[in-house]
């Protein structure tokens, strides 16, 4: 049974180190750092220095990076050639282990940041979440949760972060398994601007019932989409894309009780608009249907 990973504890004196002899630990979790934020501690450091040492492990090569690479990055912009240290006994996996906590202890990591930082500590080091849970002093459900996160594409993830949306729209979005269909619904919530609750409204809307649980016993169904326009708006892009790299492309469109029919007919030469075989405008054509 593992306990709670606690900050090492060391009566070792503090070190100066030259800032060119430091590696950067190679499990941050953190992969963005926000430059502004750099210069604010930056111009904190300039006025009252460094206040908590950095800590480090000793390599072949020089020093490597367990906590503190914020303090490093800024001590670098404002040309320190030394900072504090305290050296520390570590293997590769309790530092693994010490980088993700002091990370997770940090509000500003952001979810998918810690997601990643688990499923590396995970895989690297063939534990279980359980036990990964246990290290961090959080419950199973919790690491399962932000596992799951993962499940959206690298894309998804990208767009969901850039559009400062929260964890909960990505669960959200996690319960639409056609990624197609997920990739319409992510537009949907950037474009207007959708809070949590109208994106969990929006999501029920695209199904009979909302998913259940898996259950291994229990058969698989896949889920009936009732409202098709997140479909026409694909076709629709796509149309639009066309058209504006100047393909002269004939879309005709036939709609009936139980189908919707398009015929896309794309020439090879001669470059123009498009248009809707038989319509007056496609831009009013597929704004009135989908």
């Amino acid at each position: 049974m593992f306990g709670v990973l606690q900050k090492p504890k060391s009566v070792k004196s503090v070190i100066m180190l030259p800032v060119d002899e430091i590696a950067a630990s190679p499990f941050q979790p953190r992969k963005e750092f926000d430059y502004h934020e750099l210069e604010g501690l930056a111009d904190s450091i300039k006025k009252n220095g460094i206040l908590q040492p950095l800590s480090v492990r000793k390599k072949d090569s020089g020093y490597e990076l367990i906590a503190g690479e914020r303090r490093l990055r800024a001590a670098r912009l404002v040309g320190l050639e030394r900072v504090p240290c305290i050296e520390h006994d570590m293997d590769d996996r309790k530092s693994a282990l010490f980088a993700l906590l002091e990370n997770l202890q940090r509000q500003d990591l952001s979810f998918f940041d810690e997601a990643e930082g688990l499923q590396n500590l995970i895989a690297q080091w063939g534990i279980t979440q359980q036990e990964a849970a246990e290290r961090l002093g959080k419950a199973q459900s919790t690491v399962a949760n932000k596992l799951r996160l993962l499940r959206l594409t690298s894309d998804q993830r990208e767009r969901i972060s850039n559009a400062g949306l929260s964890e909960r729209h990505a669960r959200a979005l996690l319960r639409i398994a056609d990624e197609r269909v997920r990739d319409d619904a992510l537009d949907n919530i950037i474009i207007k601007g959708l809070s949590v609750a109208d994106t969990e409204k929006m999501v029920d809307e695209l199904f009979d019932a909302p998913e259940a649980p898996h259950k291994p016993s229990a058969p698989k169904r896949l889920p009936l989409i009732r409202d098709v326009r997140l479909f026409i708006n694909t076709i629709t892009r796509a149309l639009d894309t066309m058209r504006q790299s100047g393909l002269n492309a004939i879309a005709d469109k036939k709609e009936t009780d139980e189908y919707i029919e398009y015929t896309v007919l794309i020439p090879k030469t001669k470059p123009g608009d498009i248009f809707q075989r038989g319509q007056k405008s496609p831009d009013k054509q597929f704004s009135r249907r989908a």
